[in-house]
């Protein structure tokens, strides 16, 4: 049986098991839910998200290493982080303009009660100007920031490192050999680590379903539906058209060679924690070359938010419609602004997306206490919205390996590719 199918058939388990524990009415302080949900299985989902985040760092840094090496030694560098960063951007733009559409046109916060929305707590962080966002992302300490789980300063100094190997001689070449053996050495860890897949999403899904409210969701009908709508449409002709124009490529192909990270995204609401897993798929699966995908994958997790800036749109529309306050064009122009450049200052961690939504509420002048009437279904749209993360990181990937003939169309057309006992 496929890890596809195995992960499936965890989800769907502790999906089933989650809605039966609460259906079936235990309390919190029944040994069940204290020593089974609350205890054993929740240790689990930790376990296993711990297990993944545990891959990122190293990753990141070592397999950037090694692109940055291999495209510094090329000159490439610059023709493909501008490819990159740029296309990054412009999706996040398109899914945000798509998702202000769509909630003008649907209107969710227009019928909405107050009597209806019970007031949940939220404490809003003070957001960083935009002179801070792009100070920080320099280290002043590369060890600091690697303990600390800085991901963009970690990749700035991994880039810089790996243009000077490029250019050190000899020294640089035996260094370069080390880290590449280094970076075989982390994807058979990522293997291993990978199988432990089914059983985490197993032990995320019961948690969750055991607890998520089902009147929060149905209060919030309109706005729920609107977010998934959008969502859709982004990861089903969005994605697939670039791919189509750009990459010349089968898009259904695509999706069913990224399906094992989109599920594990699903299950983990962290396009960070799911990183060693998309980029394993996208090298084993799609046939993208380490030099791009060690740059652009690591990177797509940590700036491109497609599914968040989505999330963002249909949210500002709703707490303005709800509050009945009318919202300029010129308010919709800087909610988009806002929104694809606060996508870079954020990590790729669950609940990320309210951060960056304090943020663009702040800027047009909504109130952020409005965030109190989402926070009840935020967490299965997360689980959403970062499965369409993860397939925008590997669409971008795709697309800039193929501009660069950096696509291995014979792995690409391989069905079979990248699913052997040594690999995912």
């Amino acid at each position: 049986m496929n890890l596809t199918a195995r992960i499936l058939i965890g989800m769907a388990s502790g999906l089933a098991l989650g809605l039966l524990i609460q259906l079936s009415g235990i309390g919190p302080e029944h040994w069940i839910r204290v020593y089974f949900t609350d205890g054993l299985i929740d240790a689990g989902g930790d376990i296993f998200i711990r297990s993944l985040k545990l891959m990122v760092v190293p990753l990141v840094f070592v397999s950037l290493v090694c692109g940055a090496a291999s495209l510094g030694g090329h000159g490439n560098m610059g023709r493909v982080g501008g490819k990159t960063v740029g296309l990054y951007l412009f999706t996040t733009g398109v899914a945000i303009t798509i998702a202000l559409v769509l909630a003008l046109l649907i209107a969710p916060g227009e019928g909405a009660s107050s009597a209806d929305l019970v007031p949940s707590e939220f404490q809003a962080q003070p957001a960083q100007s935009i002179k801070d966002t792009l100070v920080d992302i320099f280290p002043t300490n590369p060890v600091t920031a690697m303990a600390e789980g800085r991901m963009l300063q970690v990749i700035v100094f991994a880039l810089l490192l790996g243009v000077a190997l490029s250019r050190t001689g000899e020294a640089g070449v035996r260094v370069c050999g080390f880290f590449d053996d280094l970076n075989e050495i982390m994807m058979k860890l990522i293997t291993m680590l990978i199988e432990l897949a089914p059983i985490g999403v197993f032990c995320l899904m019961t948690t969750l379903f055991s607890k998520v409210g089902w009147q929060e969701i149905f209060k919030l009908l309109s706005y729920f539906m609107t977010v998934i709508l959008a969502l859709a449409i982004h990861a089903s002709l969005v994605y697939p058209t670039l791919l189509a124009l750009l990459a010349r490529i089968n898009p259904l192909k695509f999706i069913n060679k990224m399906r094992e990270p989109m599920l594990v995204a699903f299950s983990t609401s962290s396009s960070g924690a799911t990183l060693p897993v998309t980029l394993q798929a996208v090298k084993k699966r799609v046939g993208v070359k380490n030099e791009v995908a060690s740059f652009a994958i690591p990177l797509g997790a940590t700036i491109n938010m497609d599914g968040t800036a989505i999330m963002q749109g249909v949210a500002t529309v709703f707490i303005a419609q709800f509050y009945a306050i009318d919202l300029s064009l010129s308010d919709y122009l800087m909610v988009i602004l806002t929104a694809t450049m606060a996508s870079i200052g954020t990590a790729g961690v669950p609940g990320v997306g309210l951060i960056m939504l304090a943020m663009v509420l702040d800027q047009v002048g909504l109130p952020v206490e409005g965030i109190m009437l989402i926070i009840g279904v935020d967490r299965l749209l997360d689980m959403l919205r970062t499965s369409v993360n993860v397939l925008g990181d590997g669409t971008v990937a795709t697309i800039v390996a193929r501009s660069e003939n950096d696509l291995d169309l014979t792995v690409f057309e391989d069905p079979d590719a990248g699913m052997d006992s040594d690999q995912v």
